[in-house]
């Protein structure tokens, strides 16, 4: 087929869909081999305006995929180029943010952001391309002690993250405005989520909040503020059969103190200063496999963080099901937690006792 052959191709695919709204979709969903990627994929199958979903990782995923097709890629390596291309994908969920570490930093920048780079690269060369969801992290905001109480789309942090995922997070993001600024045309959304709870997360806090001895920092009792999995999971399936370009704060409402949430689930604390628990959380996971507490993660304990979603609520007309409070309970009650007490007679007996927690 000659490369006009092609271009004629292309130019009758756009106005298909400029005249009768968006053709059948090719969806290409990254980090599949993790909880997130597996369910978003396994949501978007049964869309009827999407006619394949693509999901791509570097390792087999162990939850099935239904009809899926699965696609062993490298999003660091040129590979990714030629599979949207030759797939002809037009929609690219990109889920592969890595908020664990995964060995030396070095490696987890790498896959961040130079794969987040690569995938760019190629989103902006493909012809085809018409839509971008990112998954980033409320973490892009900071922690610090003159924090915002509330953080809006609009706010920049007052301390910038200068270390971990939450650097990453930045990168891509500026990475994903400079994608805008070349591929106008393209329809981008990007998610800033507050931390994931409920069945099947693994990650730093659900680790740290199933430790039996939990470690806090000494003097501070920070505001959390958590995501439910299926509220995730239908965020990011709006956004990619609707068009809702911009940047979005995701979190469910209300907040919890971490006092409330350690009590509500049964924890034992350790108030330790904030450098002692860096130490031993790098000891922790290099000797005893214990979940390690990076530099963003214990400035999370100690100061907190909230995210206003108006935006997002008056985008989608919709409201998150589950507020950071139940998101929570089901958690404890999914891991076995908790004292059997009512939390409210738990949190009335802390304030009685003068708890320090």
């Amino acid at each position: 087929m000659s490369a006009m052959g092609a271009s004629d191709r292309t130019s009758d695919r756009t106005l298909e869909r400029s005249d009768s709204g968006p053709a059948a979709r090719v969806v290409l969903v990254t980090g599949v081999s993790r909880f997130l990627g597996a369910r978003v994929a396994t949501a978007l199958q049964s869309e009827p305006g999407i006619e394949r979903v693509i999901g791509v990782d570097t390792i087999t995923p162990t939850m099935p995929l239904g009809r899926t097709e699965f696609v062993r890629v490298d999003i660091r390596t040129p590979s990714i180029a030629r599979l949207i291309a030759s797939a002809e994908v037009d929609t690219v969920v990109h889920l592969n943010l890595v908020t664990a570490p995964v060995g030396p930093r070095p490696k987890m920048k790498e896959f961040n952001v130079i794969g987040t780079m690569q995938l760019l690269a190629a989103c902006q060369r493909s012809p085809a391309m018409r839509k971008l969801v990112v998954r980033s992290s409320a973490a892009v905001y900071g922690s610090s002690p003159r924090d915002h109480a509330v953080f809006t789309e609009e706010d920049e942090p007052v301390e910038a993250p200068s270390s971990g995922y939450a650097r990453d997070a930045v990168e891509v993001e500026g990475y994903v405005r400079g994608l805008l600024r070349r591929r106008s045309d393209l329809t981008v959304s990007v998610l800033r989520f507050a931390n994931f709870l409920g069945p099947g997360v693994d990650s730093p806090l659900s680790r740290y909040l199933r430790m039996p001895v939990v470690p806090t920092v000494l003097g501070f009792d920070p505001r959390l503020q958590f995501v439910h999995v299926d509220d995730g999971i239908e965020v990011l399936r709006r956004m990619t059969v609707e068009d809702h370009p911009g940047t979005f704060n995701v979190a469910g409402d209300g907040v919890l103190l971490l006092s409330q949430a350690l009590r509500r689930a049964g924890r034992q604390n350790l108030p330790l200063p904030g450098p002692t628990l860096s130490v031993l959380g790098d000891l922790g996971r290099r000797f005893a496999r214990l979940p390690g507490f990076s530099p963003e993660f214990v400035r999370w304990l100690t100061y907190g963080r909230v995210v206003d979603i108006t935006r997002l609520v008056d985008e989608l007309t919709w409201r998150p099901k589950h507020g950071s409070e139940a998101t929570f309970a089901e958690f404890v009650q999914a891991q076995g937690l908790g004292q059997g007490f009512p939390v409210e007679l738990l949190d009335r007996l802390a304030r009685l006792l003068g708890d320090p927690r």
